[in-house]
């Protein structure tokens, strides 16, 4: 399968020129100590709509001929690809449909629908709703939109890579966010065209990783499981058009874990400032939880904050998350005598050890409790996991029964 080419970038690039924003490299000061390389963050969540998605929607749309726009488009998305075809078709003239799954988020949904989309939701991941996508466009004539497959898709996300480029000339290495592919095929081209020697690692969710089984087959292979919080790169099944750039031009593909992709939201919101989305803070994840020498970096290094849609739910739910696996958060429960200034003791255990109590609830109806006795969940605040262990140590030398809720 032939790459795109130089030409096809150069062409994507001069077509969004005019309605893409140029987003913006950050320093990161924190994950330049961690990785011992100066760290810069390419920051398209700041993208419109929130993701990098548009670029590859709009050169899509735009490249069409009159009469395959007069049938308008359909896609299918968990909900940035969604987006970024609604804004791009709106903005070009042409009606659009979107299939979202299930459960899609709610501000994702709402967004989509406000930037001129109808949307349908069905099945429970976008694999299902593009099956749905591929039939509407058989039935009515509208263009399949792929949120990845296709090479005018791939140079449209090039741009990406030809801003890192300009941006930050001297980039010695470039840590991609990868679901399909889209986005790291198109970064890698752009890197090629350019004849620079860059080291290119995509990362995927480790619970939705399809990139690693595909790549030791040498043929996309569908993946095992889809469970992540990062639905943006929970996707089943590579392209092919992407497959042909990562075999060719991507070093590595590594995964991260559920609690590395929380502390690296974490990381985005307290340090950088930056609202970003489990899947767009998947590069971030793996310069916190990678060994530095298992990625080979060369500096500096450029990592993509792929997209910043996220619902405040979720996001109030992962930060706890992170903040429970950096060691900064702990729940637990324990059980006191059912006396008097019981549960005063208790907090002055607490307070002695210098934690801070975020929540009490206090039962006296919990299963195994004695009729003397009381269980109290306690949510503490703490400065890290060695402090942690200290509160842990505290209660129990004071004599209490604790167990810590996961």
């Amino acid at each position: 399968m032939e790459l795109v080419t130089r030409d096809q970038i150069a062409a994507a690039d001069e077509l969004l020129a005019p309605v893409i924003r140029r987003t913006p490299m950050l320093a990161s000061r924190v994950l330049s100590k961690r990785c011992g390389h100066d760290v810069w963050l390419k920051c398209e969540n700041l993208q419109r709509t929130g993701s990098f998605k548009p670029r590859g929607a709009y050169n899509r749309i735009a490249n069409l001929t009159a009469e395959q726009r007069a049938g308008g488009v359909v896609a299918a998305s968990a909900g940035n690809h969604a987006q970024g075809v609604a804004w791009a078709a709106t903005e070009l003239g042409i009606t659009s449909t979107v299939f979202m799954p299930v459960g899609a988020p709610l501000p994702k949904l709402v967004a989509t629908r406000a930037y001129g989309a109808t949307v349908h939701l069905h099945g429970h991941s976008v694999d299902d709703a593009l099956v749905a996508a591929r039939e509407f466009a058989d039935a009515t004539g509208a263009v399949l939109i792929h949120p990845f497959d296709h090479a005018d898709v791939v140079a449209g996300q090039a741009t990406v890579g030809l801003e890192i480029l300009e941006q930050l000339p001297e980039v010695g290495t470039i840590v991609v966010p990868t679901g399909g592919g889209g986005l790291l095929a198109g970064i890698a081209a752009a890197v090629r065209d350019s004849g620079r020697a860059v080291r290119l690692v995509g990362v995927q969710a480790e619970q939705a990783a399809a990139w690693p089984g595909s790549l030791a087959a040498g043929e996309p292979v569908a993946a095992p499981a889809l469970s992540t919080m990062a639905d943006g790169i929970a996707v089943g099944l590579p392209g092919r058009v992407p497959f042909a750039h990562v075999t060719e031009l991507v070093d590595e593909v590594v995964t991260v874990s559920e609690d590395a992709l929380s502390r690296a939201l974490l990381l985005c919101s307290e340090r950088a400032k930056l609202i970003v989305e489990p899947a767009g803070a998947a590069a971030i994840a793996a310069l916190m939880s990678c060994p530095a020498e298992s990625l080979r970096l060369e500096g500096p290094v450029c990592a993509v904050l792929s997209g910043g849609n996220i619902d405040p739910l979720l996001l109030t739910h992962v930060i706890t998350h992170g903040l429970r696996a950096a060691g900064r958060y702990l729940a637990v429960r324990v059980t006191i005598p059912d006396r008097p200034g019981g549960l005063v003791r208790l907090l002055g255990a607490v307070s002695a050890i210098e934690a801070s109590v975020v929540d009490v609830v206090h039962s006296r109806t919990a299963r195994d409790l004695g009729l003397d006795e009381v269980e109290v969940l306690l949510t503490l605040e703490t400065r890290g996991p060695d402090h942690r262990d200290e509160v842990l140590g505290a209660l129990e030398a004071a004599g209490y029964a604790v167990r810590v809720q996961e």
